[in-house]
């Protein structure tokens, strides 16, 4: 069965084509800064990147023939894991996400590749996968409940793969997942099921490379009414310019951790503090979990830095045995959705687009009863 890949990010797209569940091409199309500069709106970009991926398939001489094209999801409503269909409810809420982001390209351009071969055209766990449990929505003001906008696809994938190398099954197993990356998500996976995790990209959790996580609440208020930053300013210090990058003007971690081990400052303390910053999070899904915990598996490009692991596992390995496992491969998880949906293994999981949800009504005493 020939599927094909597509995985847009804010400056490449990575393209791939499987045979069953072997790779026989791939390529990464880089977007330079100055063609991306035309654009206001990621969403604006559809027909340049389309352009590019047609253009990559000629030159490679691959025909539109395809059994199946999937992508990377994109920030849709709320909604569980699993795979899905992509429709025009899919398609609407993604054109008009509140949440500015190329992922939100990929489903586009999976139906309009799979128009043209006559195809189905899928998502897989996209990234606002959401199975917490109720106590994990709440905050302290009702006007506002937490979002779950995390690496899905790559945790379960991985969550997947792991239990697959013991001998058991992901549904089953209590796991941590640590996605390490330009942001950073720390998931509670309870038999199968993502039971908390935070907001990987617009401020809650650990701060990243690039994302500034949760921050003290009354200094960042004053912060938006000092009128010294505009709303988008604001806006970018919490995600894109804040966490390492606010600190060291970097985010190439690999170059920050081998300053770190010689102790240089202040690369050393200001990594270490993001490093804490995570493991505070893994001890906050042990929590979820009861302190049943079969393993905290850390993932991601940061996974590949012997030094953040090594901070990382000697705060956290009293909670459970910690396994690595380095980088990511979204592509080759997205083939395997692909492939268990067309051998009927996987049945497609149904959309709800926000025209047909009701409208968030926060829980209050005065609320419930007038509902």
């Amino acid at each position: 069965m020939k599927i094909f890949v597509i995985n847009p990010g804010s400056t490449s797209t990575k393209l791939a084509v499987y045979d069953g569940g072997d790779l026989r091409w791939k390529t990464t199309l880089m977007h330079m800064a100055d063609d991306l500069a035309q654009f206001h709106h990621p969403i604006e970009q559809f027909d340049y990147r389309n352009a590019q991926m047609m253009a990559a398939l000629e030159e490679a001489g691959i025909g539109a023939d395809f059994d199946a094209v999937i992508a990377r999801g994109g920030l849709l409503q709320p909604t569980p894991g699993g795979v899905y269909v992509v429709d025009d409810g899919i398609c609407d809420d993604l054109v008009h996400s509140p949440n500015e982001h190329a992922c939100n390209l990929g489903a586009l351009l999976a139906r309009e590749l799979a128009e043209q071969c006559g195809c189905p055209a899928l998502i897989a766990d996209p990234e606002v996968v959401d199975e917490r449990m109720d106590v994990a929505l709440i905050t302290g003001i009702p006007e506002i409940r937490r979002c779950s906008i995390f690496h899905a696809l790559n945790s379960k994938a991985v969550s997947r793969r792991y239990a697959e190398s013991i001998g058991r099954r992901y549904e089953e197993m209590n796991l941590i997942i640590v996605h390490l990356g330009g942001g950073i998500s720390v998931g509670a996976h309870d038999h199968g099921r993502v039971i908390d995790v935070n907001d990987a990209l617009n401020g809650n959790g650990p701060f990243s490379p690039e994302r500034a996580g949760t921050l003290p609440a009354s200094q960042l208020v004053d912060l938006c009414f000092s009128g010294n930053y505009t709303y988008r300013e604001i806006k970018r210090m919490i995600n894109g310019n804040g966490g390492l990058k606010a600190y060291l003007q970097t985010t190439d971690v690999a170059d920050i951790a081998a300053r770190a081990a010689k102790g240089e400052e202040p690369y050393r303390q200001v990594l270490d503090a993001m490093l804490y910053s995570v493991a505070t999070e893994v001890g906050a899904r042990a929590v979820a979990l009861r302190g049943r915990v079969d393993a905290i598996i850390l993932t991601g490009g940061i996974a590949h830095s012997d030094y953040c692991v090594s901070k990382i596992t000697e705060w956290v390995d009293f909670l459970g045995p910690v396994v690595v496992r380095a980088g990511e491969d979204e592509l080759g998880a997205l083939a395997d959705n692909a492939l268990r949906y067309l051998r009927g293994q996987l049945q497609p999981t149904r959309y709800v687009p926000a025209a047909q949800r009701r409208a968030f009504t926060p829980l209050t005493v005065k609320n419930h009863v007038a509902e």
